[in-house]
């Protein structure tokens, strides 16, 4: 006879606490110890991000999101939102941070995420969260100063998860160019790497990218695969320029290039945007015309990751009207778009059908990806102080408001 909660079998505990929300899980923990101690155990924290987000999306068939976006067409304020794709007007969320974090010059440009349930927002200030447990870290300032005479003309930012070291990571590369003349310098990128464990930033050894190549900003959708992140470019070989994958590995931290076959006309006739694909196994490339009423989409796959002669054409999705811009994709056949009015779309090809989420961000600013429950908590020993913050989830009053806001 059970004669107390902490009488329970330990692996009866475990399952019925799998299903519960991960901020249900917080208030568990203060139950009794032996439920601390299990659900603090990595191994609990790592099962618990598998089976819950696998059970909540068997059950309901549902797809949840996090988007940024900002709303008005004046000011940088940027909302952060959590919404469900499961009916034609999702009611949602939206992620309330201190006021230090919530006004018009806190803004975020790119959301890059799930790894574990963690994302990573670029932006002022760059900032990783975990949703979930409604927590927000600012990344500190880079040490990085440019060399004299040179200036920083663009970041390229990735993120990830060194299982190694059990350290989330943001990579940043930079290139640089001349003051005087306005041009490229010699060897022109540069790199650095910020560890959360360690709070802080380190300039990374740069030698390996595959010089000269030029990284394309039309790829918007998070390509974390295998420990890796990628950027879409292209190399310019002997004046003839050929797409690449640019690579960075989080567990060895060294920069690689996949080759990618011809499979677009020239730049100036087809957009390409990378895309993870098979559960994140392996990366494909979402290929379209530039101009035209109507598109069709060629959707390219590396089969087996690293085989670089194991590209194919996969699937066409349409001709299907004009949408503006890839901003998501997860599965194998959802796609989630910006659309000519600013309304974030989502988009079936198995069933070719597309939902209208009611979701609008001015300034090129709908930005969404897959929202994961997780229990990793950002927290790392006794260095947090005022960079490290708790949030509050309040309703969303502005989703489903169709009209022009200023």
């Amino acid at each position: 006879m059970v004669r107390s909660i902490e009488d329970l079998p330990l692996e009866l505990v475990s399952n019925i606490l799998s299903r519960l929300p991960a901020k249900d899980l917080m208030k568990c923990k203060l139950v009794c110890k032996p439920w601390f101690d299990l659900i603090t155990d990595p191994h609990f924290i790592t099962n618990y991000y598998v089976f819950y987000n696998n059970l909540m999306h068997s059950q309901s068939q549902e797809e949840r999101l996090l988007v940024i976006r900002r709303p008005f067409l004046s000011g940088l304020k940027t909302y952060i939102s959590l919404l469900s794709s499961n009916v034609n007007e999702p009611k949602g969320l939206v992620l309330n941070p201190p006021c230090e974090f919530n006004s018009d010059h806190k803004y975020w440009t790119e959301i890059m995420g799930p790894c574990n349930g963690i994302y990573f927002l670029e932006g002022n200030p760059n900032v990783i969260m975990n949703p979930s447990l409604t927590q927000l870290k600012a990344l500190p300032q880079s040490h990085f100063i440019c060399p004299i005479g040179t200036y920083s003309f663009t970041d390229y930012a990735g993120f990830g998860f060194d299982s190694n070291t059990n350290d989330y990571k943001v990579v940043v590369i930079k290139d640089l160019w001349l003051k005087e003349t306005d041009e490229r310098q010699h060897g022109y990128w540069t790199a650095e790497l910020y560890s959360l464990s360690s709070n802080s930033w380190r300039k990374l050894d740069a030698s390996d990218l595959p010089l000269p190549f030029e990284i394309w900003g039309s790829s918007r959708v998070y390509t974390y695969v295998n420990n890796c992140c990628h950027w879409w470019g292209f190399v310019d070989d002997s004046g003839r320029k050929e797409d690449v994958v640019v690579v960075f590995d989080m567990v060895h931290e060294v920069f690689r290039k996949i080759k990618v076959p011809r499979i677009r006309e020239s730049s100036e006739a087809s957009l390409a945007t990378l895309a993870p694909f098979d559960e994140s196994a392996t990366i494909g490339v979402i290929v379209s015309p530039v101009s035209g009423k109507e598109k069709r989409y060629d959707v390219w796959v590396m089969k087996d990751y690293w085989d670089e002669g194991s590209w194919i054409k996969q699937y066409t999705v349409g001709p299907t009207e004009v949408i503006y811009k890839l901003v998501g994709f997860y599965g194998r056949n959802q796609f989630l778009w910006n659309d000519g009015n600013e309304g974030l779309v989502l988009y079936d090809s198995d069933s070719q059908q597309r939902k209208d989420l009611g979701v609008y961000g001015k300034h090129d600013s709908l930005r969404a990806a897959r929202y994961m429950e997780s229990l990793v908590s950002l927290q790392r020993g006794n260095e947090f102080c005022r960079q490290f913050v708790s949030c509050s989830l309040v309703p969303d009053p502005l989703l489903n408001q169709r009209e022009l806001m200023t």
